[in-house]
Order: structure tokens, then C-alpha cells, then sequence
């Protein structure tokens, strides 16, 4: 069985200057980037939202379809992503989940790939690394979250934590990027 992989949401607008931005968001991008060369294949997701999207209900206007803020974040060695997924297409799609990619089946694109072990990153840790992490566990995914190459919004203090804890729980596994 293969490893892959799976980059969530490295995007302009959750990164330093972005509309949505987590303050380590671009800190996570060289981890990520030396991480490619330890797996097999390499995903990455991009929230892709329409602007009326009833999303923004809950969260400032942020990863428009086609926006700059939207873009993978230029730091991000794009030459060695495999399958890029969009996630959030609908006007009523907040695309939490990597899973939930519309452009693609994911789980069906790793089986294809026979991958096994998923190695999750990105942004953030209370949202969209939770919901893909907790879903990979769900469909039988051996599931690791790099704790080292991910960042959380933490709206309140401590949710990054708490997902950690709640990932934990269900069965993923915590490692750093030297233990990948």
C-alpha cells in the first residue's frame, strides 16, 4: 500500500494577508514542501466557493472561484501535486471535508492509487484538516495528522487543541514531519 499526501486549503486567503488568515498559515509551507519527497502521492484541496455562496453567512468572503485568494499559496511546491480537489463549488457547499471534492471521488482516487496511509497538513486544524482527517479515519484510511505542518484559526482559544484531542480519539495518529 502507497502513502499519500493530502494538503488542505494551503490557500492565499488563509495565509498572511489573506481575508481569512491564520497567522502561521505560511509558516506550515516548507514543512509541507519536504514532506512530498516521504509519500507516494500528493493531493492537495482547494476551497473553490462561488461569491453568493451561503457560506459567507458564517465566514468573511474568502477562496472565491477564480480569485487570487483562492490560489494555492505561492511557497507550495505545485510541481509534485498529483490531483489537485475543489471542495465548496455550491451555493450551499461549505466543503469542510476534503472528501466532500466535487471535481473528484476521493476515496475512489486513493484506492486507484492503492494508497493506504494518509498523511494530512494544511489549514486549518479546527476546520478543514478536522472534518478530512475525521473522514479518512470513517472510510478506513490509516490516518496521521502532521502536527507540525498544520495551523488552526482558533476563534476561541484552544479549538485547535480540542480538534487534535477529537481527531486523536477517533483514531488518527499524531506525528511530526521527522517521524513521517
Amino acid at each position: 500500500m502507497k502513502k499519500a499526501l493530502l494538503i488542505v486549503d494551503v490557500q492565499n486567503d488563509f495565509c498572511p494577508g489573506g481575508s481569512l488568515a491564520i497567522k502561521e498559515g505560511n509558516q506550515i509551507v516548507p514543512v509541507i514542501n519536504n514532506l512530498m519527497d516521504k509519500v507516494d502521492v500528493v493531493i492537495a484541496t482547494q476551497d473553490w466557493h462561488p461569491h453568493d455562496s451561503t457560506h459567507f453567512q458564517g465566514w468573511p468572503v474568502h477562496c472565491v472561484a477564480e480569485t487570487e485568494g483562492a490560489k494555492l499559496n505561492p511557497g507550495l511546491n505545485q510541481d509534485k501535486i498529483d490531483q489537485l480537489t475543489f471542495k465548496g463549488t455550491g451555493l450551499d457547499d461549505h466543503g469542510y471535508s476534503a472528501f466532500d471534492a466535487t471535481n473528484i471521488s476521493l476515496p475512489d482516487y486513493l484506492r486507484e492509487q492503492n494508497v493506504g496511509s494518509l498523511y494530512i497538513v494544511g489549514l486549518a486544524t479546527d476546520y478543514c484538516v478536522r472534518a478530512s482527517a475525521l473522514d479518512a479515519v470513517k472510510l478506513g484510511f490509516h490516518t496521521y495528522v502532521v502536527t507540525d505542518a498544520i495551523a488552526a484559526v482558533d476563534l476561541e482559544e484552544g479549538d485547535g487543541k480540542k480538534a487534535l484531542n477529537e481527531m486523536y480519539k477517533a483514531g488518527c495518529l499524531l506525528v511530526e514531519a521527522k517521524d513521517v
